[in-house]
């Protein structure tokens, strides 16, 4: 019959069925070892993706915060504790109409300066400028002028109130108010010793 008669065929092609058997069990086994390591690798790197988008996420907000800290404490450096040329006059007129407001009426103005210089190199000097007034009215027109003052957005305190009687429900106040002004000259930097 054939198969005697191609028997060396029919070895050589069950040789080769037997090999692509084989092969094809080990490419198998192998492959899917690979696509395990492949998943694996996938969701290692998907895991770090995550930890990298929180990172970010979290650097950004710390940037941002920081941006809104440096903002406001420009507004304060510059607008708040700025030189005495620049919020001098807008302190008096907040007084005015803190006065006015409360329906009193500041006759005159006294003013004490005084330089604050820092003996340490890296602070900034400041000019402490003191202003006092007189006023009269009623108790509660005169509590009303402290708290305004006090909820004040101008950079400025009470140092000193002196309270006296006069006739009826009439009293006087010596109200004194405080306010520190940065200098005008730029603060001076530390020179680097380690040079």
């Amino acid at each position: 019959m054939i198969w005697r008669e191609r028997r060396g065929l029919l070895i050589i092609l069950g040789a080769l069925l037997l090999a692509n058997t084989i092969f094809f069990f080990t490419y198998r086994v192998q492959y899917e070892s690979r696509l395990r390591d492949l998943d694996t690798r996938l969701d290692t790197a998907k895991a770090q993706l995550e930890q990298a988008r929180r990172t970010r996420v979290g650097t950004e907000q710390q940037v941002a915060a920081y941006k809104r800290i440096d903002g406001n404490v420009r507004e304060i450096y510059e607008n708040r504790w700025s030189t005495e040329p620049q919020r001098l006059t807008a302190i008096i007129a907040e007084v005015k109409r803190l006065a006015a407001a409360s329906n009193l009426t500041p006759e005159t103005f006294s003013f004490q300066r005084t330089e604050n210089k820092s003996t340490d190199r890296n602070a900034t000097g400041a000019t402490v400028v003191g202003i006092g007034f007189n006023v009269s009215g009623t108790y509660q027109q005169l509590r009303r002028l402290i708290n305004q003052i006090e909820l004040s957005e101008q950079f400025m305190s009470i140092d000193q109130i002196g309270l006296t009687s006069e006739s009826g429900d009439t009293l006087s106040i010596s109200l004194h108010v405080k306010t520190l002004f940065r200098d005008t000259a730029p603060p001076r930097r530390a020179r680097n010793q380690d040079l």
